[in-house]
C-alpha cells in the first residue's frame, strides 16, 4: 500500500507536539517559549478533535462492514458442517475489520503483511448491536491461570436478558497456535452453552501483528524485560479495543485474573444512565486498567493515541495523559488540571471488581493488588428453613459444615465430591414442600459449583411412589432404587423448581453422579413449604 507524505508529516508534528507539550507544563519551562508551546497546544487540540470527527466516520463505516462480513460469513457457514466444533487451528475467518487512521505510521511493519490487523477468530458468533461489550486480554502465565475463575464470575447470577444484551471477548495474546487452542478448547468445555448462544467469543492475533520487540529504548527506568512486556500489553489493548469498537454501544476493559460483583452489568448501566454531562471515562476499579468503561465510538481515538506512544509508557498512563490533552490547561496547576480530567473521568463507588491474582503475567512479579473500594463479598445467603437434620458423604473443609449453610450462618465447603456422594436434608416431620433453591460456588470461588448433580425427594409414606407410576399422572418423576424420586438437576451450578407432588415428603437429597474435578460451595439453601 502506498502512503501520501502529507497525512505522514502531519502524524509526526502531531507526536512531537505531544511531547513538547508535556515539556512545556514542567515547572521552571522558559518563559519565552511559552508562547511557541501554547501554540502548539492549540494545534494539537485542534488535530484531536479533527480526529475525532474522522474516526466517528471511520465507526459508521466499520458497522458497515462488519455486517457486510457477518453476511458473507453466514453464507459460508451455512456451506459447511459444524465447522465450528471441528476446527482445532487457527483462521476460522479472518476478514474481520479493523481500520485505524494512521494505523500505518505508527506501526510501518504492517504495511509488509496484508492480513496482519485482521484477527484469527477462534470462537464466536459474531455478535453485534448489544449494550456492552467487555474485553479480556489473556496471556500464558508462568505460575498459575485465572482465566476461568474469571469468567465464572462474570457469569454467576446473570440473567438470560442480560446475557442477550453483551458479549465477553477473551483475546488469546499469544501468537503459539497450541497454546492458543488449548486455552479455546478448556473455554468450550466449560461453557458450551455461552459459546453456542455468542455471549462468549474468543480471538487471537497473528503472528505479523508484531513489530520487533528486541532492541526497546528503555525508559522510566523499567528493565528490558518490563518495557517489552508493557510495549506488547499496549498492543494487545489496541488490538481487542478495535476488534470490540462495533459490536456494541459501550465498551468495557477487565483484565483475566479479576472477580466481579454479581450485579454488575446493571450497576454499570445504571451509572452510565445517570450522568448528566459529557464523559470519556467511567471508571468501576481503582486499579490499573480494570473495569473502565468507554463509549464505543470513543475507541478508534483512544488507540490511536495508545499507538502513538505504545513504547513509551504504560498504558494506564497513557489514558491518563489523553485525558490531559483534552481537557488540561498549561497555563493552569496541576490542581486544576486534576479537576478538569474528574469531568471526563467519573469514578463509581463501590468498585465492581476486585483483581484476585496474585501472580503478574510479567514473569516473576507477584502483585497483591487489592481495590479498597470493593467492599466485602457476600459468600453466602440466609434463608428460614424448616427443621431439619443434615448429612453429607462430602469432606467438610474446616469450619465450613453443612449444617451452617441450612441454618443461615456461613456457606458449606467440601473437597472434590466424586460420583455417589450425597448431601441430605431430612425433615423433623414430614412437610409439604413447594419450591427449592440451592446455589453453589460464590463470588470468590465461582468455579466451586456441584457438576451432574440431581435433585431428588423422598415421600413419606413408600405407597406413594407406587400410585404416582400406577396413575400415570404429571406428578410421575424417575425413582431411584432407594426410593427417592428424581425432581431436578443443578445446571450452571443452580437448582431450583417447584415440587408437584401431592403428598408431604420426608427428605430431600442432592445426589452427585461423577466425580467432580473442583471442590464444591454450598452458598444458598431454601426450601420454602406450605408452612413456612
Amino acid at each position: 500500500m502506498r502512503l501520501r507524505q502529507g497525512p505522514l508529516l502531519a502524524a509526526l508534528c502531531l507526536g512531537a507536539a505531544g511531547s513538547l507539550l508535556w515539556y512545556a507544563a514542567w515547572p521552571g519551562a522558559p518563559d519565552n517559549d511559552l508562547a511557541m508551546y501554547q501554540s502548539q497546544f492549540l494545534e494539537l487540540r485542534q488535530r484531536l478533535l479533527y480526529a475525532e470527527k474522522e474516526n466517528k466516520k471511520r465507526s459508521h463505516e466499520l458497522s458497515s462492514a462488519l455486517d457486510e462480513i457477518k453476511r458473507i460469513v453466514a453464507k459460508r457457514m451455512n456451506s459447511t458442517t459444524n465447522h465450528t466444533d471441528d476446527e482445532k487451528v487457527l483462521n476460522l475467518t479472518r476478514k474481520l475489520p479493523l481500520h485505524l487512521t494512521n494505523m500505518y505510521y505508527y506501526l510501518p511493519h504492517l504495511r509488509e503483511y496484508e492480513d496482519a490487523i485482521f484477527p484469527n477468530v477462534i470462537v464466536g458468533q459474531q455478535r453485534t448491536g448489544v449494550s456492552l461489550v467487555m474485553g479480556i486480554p489473556t496471556v500464558k502465565r508462568e505460575k498459575q491461570s485465572y482465566l476461568m475463575t474469571t469468567l465464572h464470575s462474570l457469569f454467576y447470577e446473570l440473567s438470560e436478558e442480560q446475557k442477550n444484551d453483551c458479549v465477553i471477548i477473551i483475546f488469546v495474546a499469544e501468537v503459539n497456535e497450541e497454546y492458543v487452542n488449548s486455552v479455546a478448547e478448556s473455554v468450550k468445555s466449560s461453557f458450551p452453552k455461552e459459546i453456542q448462544s455468542g455471549v462468549l467469543e474468543i480471538i487471537s492475533p497473528p503472528a505479523s501483528y508484531y513489530p520487533d520487540l528486541s532492541n526497546l529504548r528503555k525508559t522510566l527506568g523499567d528493565s528490558e524485560d518490563r518495557v517489552r512486556w508493557r510495549t506488547k500489553q499496549n498492543l494487545d489493548y489496541s488490538f481487542l479495543m478495535l476488534y470490540a469498537q462495533p459490536k456494541g454501544t459501550f465498551y468495557l476493559q477487565l483484565e483475566d485474573d479479576i472477580i466481579a460483583k454479581p450485579d454488575y452489568i446493571q450497576s454499570i448501566k445504571k451509572f452510565a444512565a445517570e450522568q448528566s454531562q459529557e464523559w470519556m471515562i467511567l471508571e468501576f476499579s481503582q486499579l490499573g486498567f480494570i473495569g473502565k468503561l468507554f463509549k464505543s465510538e470513543d475507541l478508534p481515538l483512544v488507540v490511536e493515541f495508545f499507538l502513538m506512544f505504545y513504547k513509551d509508557k504504560p498504558i494506564d498512563w497513557l489514558l491518563d495523559h489523553l485525558l490531559w490533552v483534552k481537557v488540561c490547561n498549561p497555563e493552569k496547576d496541576a490542581a486544576h488540571c486534576e479537576k478538569e480530567k474528574a469531568k471526563i473521568r467519573i469514578r463509581a463507588k463501590p468498585s465492581l471488581f476486585q483483581h484476585m491474582g496474585i501472580h503478574s503475567s510479567l514473569s516473576g512479579k507477584i502483585q497483591n493488588l487489592k481495590d479498597k473500594d470493593f467492599g466485602s463479598n457476600v459468600l453466602y445467603k440466609a434463608h428460614n428453613n424448616p427443621p431439619a437434620k443434615v448429612y453429607t458423604s462430602l469432606k467438610a473443609y474446616q469450619q465450613y459444615t453443612l449444617e451452617k449453610i441450612y441454618e443461615g450462618k456461613y456457606y458449606f465447603w467440601a473437597s472434590a465430591p466424586v460420583a455417589g456422594d450425597y448431601i441430605r436434608f431430612t425433615f423433623l416431620k414430614p412437610l409439604k414442600v413447594e419450591k427449592y433453591f440451592f446455589r453453589s460456588g460464590n463470588i470468590e470461588h465461582p468455579g466451586d459449583i456441584l457438576h451432574n448433580t440431581t435433585v431428588e425427594v423422598l415421600p413419606a409414606d413408600d405407597t406413594e411412589i407406587k400410585g404416582l407410576f400406577d396413575s400415570g399422572s404429571k406428578f410421575n418423576y424417575p425413582a431411584t432404587k432407594d426410593g427417592y424420586l428424581k425432581i431436578g438437576a443443578f445446571v450452571n451450578g443452580i437448582a431450583e423448581g417447584s415440587i408437584n407432588l401431592p403428598k408431604k415428603i420426608q427428605a430431600i437429597r442432592l445426589s452427585v453422579n461423577s466425580d467432580s474435578p473442583v471442590w464444591a460451595i454450598l452458598s444458598e439453601v431454601l426450601i420454602e413449604t406450605s408452612e413456612n
